[in-house]
């Protein structure tokens, strides 16, 4: 079956088509270091055609969660380099999502005086604080033009250090609410510059974000994640007209740049709004039916036998299975994920789930 067969996104080259789906799980510390606990997990995912990293921040500012790691300080280089290095001893690929939070963080987790975004607009509900308490979403800073240059810099920068680091590659961050989509949306984008009102206005910040980051690190090396109509932190897409437009103009933008590949998040991906944006990129495509319910095998083979993608994103399964893609292919049972412990400090939940060797071993 294809599912099982070796691709090629670009430069990135996938031994099966099941890709791990970003996740935050929280476990780098205070200081964004990735620590064993982050080599262990991500290294025992390896035999996964591609491991696309949690998201991941570009700048200090730009941290959403207590425990996300960055890709900022030479520390923080120096620990994805670790976890690389881990990912490619086993045979591997690994590529970094390149995730700025915008208004989706407070300055008690930031730790800087301010949070941005492209509007004064905030993000609805609370935040969880390191301290184990809850805050209201802060008013963020409008960035100005000039600094909404400066972010675009900041990933690009981000991107130098990932490849720097080792890694395979970077998906850039579009979706779920965070920076990139906050531009995408009326209701988080009040501007009337440039980069507000119109759906290519709206569209201009994330195509102008992946082309300078492909400029830097090779298109065949870059990505970006889409979840159209998939309201999340008050970033709601409510308009079918008005998505359309945003997405067409972000694929024509994307289309010339010969990318690597497209990860979109949607519960239709055979839908004509998902499959407009994969003519119209002309990118590789990967995609993901989203967290509601979790992804099986006979999705994800139904998905790349019938041409919907060339890869499937797969989430909690990744999580649950460090060897998803053997037990996959053999039809085995899983394990199961345990969603308290998703988000943690410890390597419960995390580090802790057995192989299918292993089970057997216990069982024989």
């Amino acid at each position: 079956m294809k599912l099982f067969e070796p691709t090629a996104l670009g430069a990135l080259r996938l031994s099966n088509r099941i890709v791990m789906a970003p996740l935050t799980r929280t476990r780098a510390g205070e200081h964004g270091v990735p620590n064993d606990l982050l080599v262990e997990h991500y290294a025992q995912r390896a035999t996964l055609g591609m491991i696309i990293t949690e998201g991941t921040w570009p700048v200090q500012e730009g941290r959403s969660y207590p425990g996300q790691p960055g890709i900022e300080t030479d520390e923080q280089i120096a620990g994805w380099r670790r976890v690389a290095d881990a990912v490619h001893e086993r045979g591997g690929t690994i590529v970094m999502q390149l995730m700025h939070g915008g208004r989706v963080s407070h300055p008690s987790i930031s730790q800087t005086p301010r949070i941005v975004g492209p509007s004064a607009v905030a993000a609805p509900g609370q935040t969880h604080l390191a301290d184990g308490s809850k805050a209201e979403m802060p008013v963020p800073h409008a960035l100005t033009t000039d600094e909404v240059a400066e972010a675009v810099q900041a990933h690009v920068q981000a991107a130098r250090n990932a490849i720097a680091a080792g890694l395979d590659g970077v998906e850039v961050h579009g979706a779920n609410g965070y920076l990139v989509h906050q531009f995408m949306s009326r209701h988080s984008n009040t501007r009337t510059d440039q980069y507000g009102g119109s759906p290519e206005n709206r569209a201009r910040f994330a195509v102008e974000v992946v082309t300078a980051v492909a400029a830097a690190v090779g298109a065949d090396r870059t990505g970006i994640r889409l979840s159209p109509e998939h309201g999340i932190q008050g970033v709601i897409e409510d308009d079918a007209a008005d998505v359309r437009a945003v997405y067409t103009a972000i694929a024509e933008g994307l289309a010339p740049l010969g990318l690597a590949f497209i990860d979109v998040l949607h519960a239709e991906p055979a839908g004509e709004l998902v499959q407009g944006i994969r003519r119209t990129a002309g990118a590789p495509f990967v995609v993901n039916s989203g967290f509601s319910v979790m992804t099986d095998r006979d999705e994800a083979i139904a998905v790349i036998e019938g041409d919907v993608a060339d890869a499937i994103a797969v989430g909690r399964p990744a999580i649950a299975n460090p060897d998803l893609a053997e037990r996959w292919e053999q039809d085995a049972e899983l394990n199961q994920p345990r969603p308290e412990l998703f988000y943690g400090q410890t390597g419960e939940g995390y580090t802790d789930y057995p192989t299918l060797t292993e089970v057997r071993a216990s069982v024989a």
